[in-house]
């Protein structure tokens, strides 16, 4: 519900409580208790128009101007002089503008004390109108409040999101065209190919990546092209086992979540000269999207770790964001040869 609609829902319950209120002569009706006539309807309207009179000049003017900028004694006077006020002039409307019946005859002359107690008994019933103005009030300010700050979060939350993804995007595609450019010089109809296969990713990277979430088909499909790119170029000692799912489903699924870990199995589990083997596994179990990566290891020197870290730090804080207590991430050596990295998400429930 927007600010809009919740400000209408509001009034809308204002106006239903009043109709109730002024309606009550209707509903407490009977043989020994006939419908009022006109005149005594009038004098039975001044009590809830004073209700009316103290809620709304609390509820527009006194707990703003007092209240919430914690001045409680001068809202309690001014509470105070206005509950006297109208009960005042309650008190003289009945006694002079809007008599009783010619044929009602008031009671004797009562006690000072019987008095007293009538005026407490009302001062207390008008408290209680100020009290409920303040409750409301403050509720509804708290929930505007609440509103406001959850609508910030989000956007800081969408703000931050975007620009981990513009820091991924340049990452990959700085891998990516290193890749295509070795390959120019061994095998150009290859790299024709790549250039094309690489146009493919581009659309998904710039525009379907944009949106919150895609299908696990199309992150799939992306991650396939992406590994046979990377194929191309590996050396032949290079072990490179895939396992992709055949027909992956359509779940739905935050995009660019996985190319971070595959991207390090080629940057950092591929030698030029010694065996090396890159073992890529990503399978749907159980309400569970499961990906196992495994690779020899080689680290780099300090004076190449282009981009070195970045994928993975943004790969963290963005689960953290989008999967909060609903992922496994474990990434680092197995031991002096190996590298293991271990994601996995489980769904919403349907």
């Amino acid at each position: 519900m927007n600010a809009v609609q919740s400000k209408y829902a509001a009034w809308l319950i204002h106006l239903t409580a009043w109709a109730v209120i002024f309606g009550m002569p209707l509903f407490f009706t009977g043989p020994d208790r006939p419908l009022m006539t006109g005149p005594q309807y009038v004098r039975f309207l001044l009590v809830p128009l004073s209700f009316m009179l103290v809620f709304y000049t609390n509820y527009f003017v006194l707990i703003d101007r007092y209240l919430t900028t914690r001045r409680g004694g001068r809202f309690a006077l001014s509470n105070l002089l206005l509950i006297l006020l109208v009960m005042v002039s309650v008190h003289l409307l009945f006694r002079y503008v809007l008599p009783p019946d010619p044929g009602h005859h008031p009671p004797a002359d009562r006690p000072w004390q019987d008095g007293v107690r009538f005026f407490l008994g009302n001062a207390t019933l008008y408290a209680l109108v100020v009290g409920v103005g303040v409750a409301i009030r403050m509720t509804g300010g708290w929930y505007r409040a609440e509103a406001a700050r959850k609508e910030l979060e989000h956007s800081h939350t969408e703000a931050e999101l975007q620009n981990l993804k513009s820091q991924l995007n340049p990452h990959f595609l700085f891998n990516t065209l290193n890749n295509i450019y070795s390959l120019i010089q061994l095998d150009t109809t290859r790299a024709q190919q790549a250039v094309h296969d690489l146009s493919r990713m581009l659309r998904y990277v710039l525009y379907d990546s944009s949106r919150a979430t895609v299908p696990l088909a199309a992150e799939i499909d992306f991650l396939r092209d992406y590994i046979e790119l990377m194929r191309i170029r590996l050396p032949r000692h290079v072990r490179l086992f895939v396992s992709l799912p055949d027909a992956p489903s359509s779940t739905p699924i935050a995009p660019l979540l996985f190319i971070s870990l595959v991207e390090n199995a080629f940057k950092h589990g591929v030698s030029n000269e010694k065996p090396s083997y890159i073992t890529i596994d990503i399978h749907e179990l159980e309400g569970q999207l499961i990906c196992s990566i495994k690779n020899s290891r080689f680290p780099k020197s300090d004076s190449d770790r282009s981009g070195s870290g970045i994928g993975l730090s943004n790969l963290t804080r963005r689960l953290d964001m989008i999967y909060p207590g609903r992922y496994i991430l474990e990434y680092g050596p197995a031991d002096e040869a190996d590298y293991r990295a271990l994601l996995c998400i489980k769904f919403d429930e349907p």
